[in-house]
């Protein structure tokens, strides 16, 4: 019996590795998804919940998908084609925060991709997505939730905040440690300019991972 030439076996390996790298994703989809309504009650449950979207105002929404996921209502959970939706959308986000205890960048980001895609997006309504999100996101300092930022680094509720003050906290949300308005102020003022620009139209992101808007300090 002749041997199997080495090109064949090399691909036989592959397949097989293939087929247990899909076979593990496809299982912690399926895990995500078992886990996602007693996820979403907990949180509901838990206290967490300060505030609803429609407790926003109609500027201060448009404002948050602007900046944090400018494809929200059109994707179903990952963006990869928007310009400044950079590599996390709303979604993952929250995906993060549902399906992980200690998230690090790497092969945790395709399994955060897939969960979005698969079972949070297809499993939790838009507005609840977004309702979950102002109250679950880190703020820097110790601090979660819209809020609760609020009250902590302006001491307002939220509908009482000026727009550069909203600006400011959503704004910090790319890195809350390093861009907070309280710890960072300088740089937090500076996110808030370009921000202002991108709102105005006055600079256009460009590109899907141009979320700092740098080009903006050129206008």
């Amino acid at each position: 019996m002749k041997k199997a030439p080495k090109a064949t076996k090399i691909t036989v390996i592959i397949l097989i590795l293939l087929a247990a790298v899909f076979a593990y994703y496809a299982a912690e989809v399926m895990l995500a998804r078992a886990a996602t309504a007693a996820t979403v009650e907990a949180c509901y449950k838990s206290g967490r919940i300060k505030m609803t979207v429609n407790d926003l105002s109609p500027r201060q929404l448009a404002v948050l998908l602007k900046i944090q996921d400018p494809g929200f209502y059109r994707h179903h959970g990952v963006d990869f084609h928007t310009p400044g939706a950079g590599w996390t959308t709303i979604t993952q986000g929250l995906a993060k925060s549902f399906y992980f205890e200690n998230f690090r960048q790497g092969p945790m980001k395709i399994k955060q991709t897939l969960c979005a895609r698969f079972a949070l997006d297809p499993l939790v309504d838009k507005e609840t997505q977004l309702t979950l999100f102002i109250n679950l996101m880190y703020f820097g300092n110790g601090i979660y939730g819209l809020s609760d930022a609020a009250a902590y680094y302006f001491r307002k509720p939220v509908a009482e905040l000026t727009e550069d003050e909203y600006i400011a906290l959503i704004g910090c949300l790319i890195n809350p440690t390093g861009l907070n308005v309280k710890s960072h102020p300088r740089e937090n003022a500076q996110r808030v300019q370009r921000i202002k620009k991108v709102l105005s139209g006055a600079y256009t992101p460009q590109g899907l991972f141009d979320i700092t808007y740098e080009g903006a300090d050129k206008i």
